[in-house]
């Protein structure tokens, strides 16, 4: 065999060595860099604020997210990831692709710290949000304390709470009903802080002008927002707000008792299914049976919708309702006594 061709062997044999190798290098880049076969268990991964990228690359192959942790380092510096992940707490599962897991930290989709969550349904009262409460492990006479010593700053409407000391529960009404969540150790201040401020916030979402209807009825903001209490505790049917705040504004002007049986449960500390007449007669400012105009304050907490209603009464001559029984939660409305007592008799039919 000539010299050429032993030069010629020598020089295909380097070649299909260095092939070979190549292949067999890309064989084992692409194994490194495949996801592992998927699970339903989540593994956390801490990634605080300081780690590097070696870390956080040798904390996935420990947990069994990827394959190889230096291979992964060298894909995330080839591509130029890993410089916008966010520090924080992971929850991932075995499966996941390399671009999955690095889409992950560039969003930071962390997990939310363990905290408290909370829904304020609309109607309810101090008392219930503080019981609520303290089922998820919040001090409910510590909230009820803090509540009666809130002090609303700025523009805020709990700063024209009016220092009247008939008022069963100094904030009552001004926690807006809504879901929340706080930090663990959130103190009660700042879960109070937050809802009055949820309040300020939703206001805004009244028609332009809302304040001058309601100086317009003579109202005040915190008697409008008793009036809506009213509302609430009082309407099951979103179409019958505001023909029942009409009622009302109808007998304020008249100088009539309200006569609302929900002023009555609200002294109660809880409601009763069905009230006496001796329930009636009792003692209290909050006795719309007994006394005129309006309770000193709210009886619970409105919904935007029922503020609406207090402020946007219907325009109509009706002083009475009385509710149906046949489990429609909707009324009779009448405009003379006459024509209540008749729609009291058509109710219990």
């Amino acid at each position: 065999m000539s010299l050429k061709r032993v030069g010629i062997a020598a020089i295909m044999i380097i070649i299909l060595i260095g092939l070979g190798t190549a292949l067999g290098l890309m064989l084992y880049v692409s194994r490194g860099l495949a996801p592992l076969p998927a699970s339903s268990e989540l593994k956390r991964v801490a990634y605080p604020p300081g780690t590097g990228i070696s870390e956080l690359a040798s904390q996935l192959e420990e947990k069994g997210l990827i394959r190889d942790a230096r291979l992964f380092r060298w894909y995330l510096k080839l591509r130029g990831e890993g410089g916008k992940f966010q520090a924080g707490e992971y929850e991932l599962s075995p499966g996941l692709s390399k671009e999955a897991i690095v889409s992950l930290f560039n969003r930071g989709e962390t997990v939310k710290s363990a905290g408290i969550r909370l829904t304020v349904p609309e109607g309810f009262t101090l008392k219930q949000t503080a019981e609520k409460l303290q089922q998820l492990g919040v001090d409910a006479q510590a909230f009820e304390a803090a509540a009666q010593q809130f002090q609303g700053s700025g523009d805020s409407v709990a700063s024209g709470i009016p220092a009247d000391p008939h008022m069963k529960v100094r904030l009552e009404g001004y926690l807006f009903p809504e879901t929340y969540e706080w930090k663990k150790d959130a103190s009660a201040q700042e879960m109070i802080a937050t809802m009055v401020g949820e309040l300020d916030k939703r206001l805004q979402e009244l028609p332009e002008g809302w304040r001058q209807a309601m100086a317009e009825r003579g109202l005040s903001f915190h008697q409008m927002l008793t009036l809506a209490s009213l509302v609430e505790r009082e309407v099951a049917v979103e179409e019958e707000r505001a023909l029942v705040s009409g009622v009302i504004h109808n007998r304020l002007k008249q100088n009539k008792q309200l006569e609302i049986d929900a002023t009555i449960q609200y002294l109660f500390d809880k409601p009763k299914e069905r009230l006496f007449e001796k329930d009636l007669r009792i003692e209290s400012p909050y006795n719309t049976y007994l006394n005129k105009g309006l309770p000193p304050g709210p009886i619970a907490s409105p919904s935007l919708a029922s503020i609406h209603a207090a402020i946007y009464p219907a325009e109509t001559n009706y002083l009475f309702y009385v509710t149906k029984k046949d489990g429609s939660r909707t009324h009779l409305f009448a405009e003379t006594f006459e024509q209540h007592k008749k729609n009291i008799a058509e109710s219990n039919k």
